[in-house]
Formats: C-alpha cells, sequence, structure tokens
C-alpha cells in the first residue's frame, strides 16, 4: 500500500480498525514523514471507540502539526469539509 500511496497523489490511507497501539511500524513511520499530509485518522465505531483508537497515540511521537493534519486537518481538505 505504502508504494501506492507514494506514486499516486490521490490515494489517502486512513487507519480505520486500529487503535494507534496497533498501527503497524511502516505505517507509523509514512506518517511521521512524506505521509503526513496523506494519512487520516479513522475508527470502526462501535467495534472500537473513539477513545480506544487514541489510547497510546502519544507513544508515536507526532510532532503538534502532524497530529493536527493525520486527526481532522487531512480529512477537512480531502474532504472539503469546512473546519469545526
Amino acid at each position: 500500500m505504502l508504494s501506492l500511496l507514494r506514486k499516486f497523489p490521490n490515494i489517502y490511507v486512513d487507519t480505520s480498525a486500529y487503535s494507534a497501539k496497533r498501527y503497524p511500524p511502516e505505517l507509523v513511520d509514512y506518517l511521521r514523514g512524506g505521509g503526513r499530509t496523506k494519512t487520516v485518522f479513522g475508527m470502526n465505531y462501535p467495534m472500537i471507540t473513539p477513545q480506544q483508537c487514541l489510547e497510546q497515540l502519544d507513544d508515536l511521537d507526532l510532532d503538534e502539526e502532524t497530529t493536527r493534519l493525520f486527526l481532522h486537518e487531512n480529512a477537512e481538505r480531502v474532504f472539503k469539509i469546512a473546519p469545526a
């Protein structure tokens, strides 16, 4: 998947169905680097609650801007949603 994300500018990845502690290391590296504007937070509610998805998010060592992009700004841009 990461090779497709790097090759095609209009492909994005979301993290639904995983909590932060279960993200593959390759995805976390991508999120910290060139994928910071192409990765969108997702959840699998009601199977996984928002709280469960965000547990250990701090352990990913994302900077403040990357965290904002990941949690909401990328989705706002991609889906043309006005910021809250």
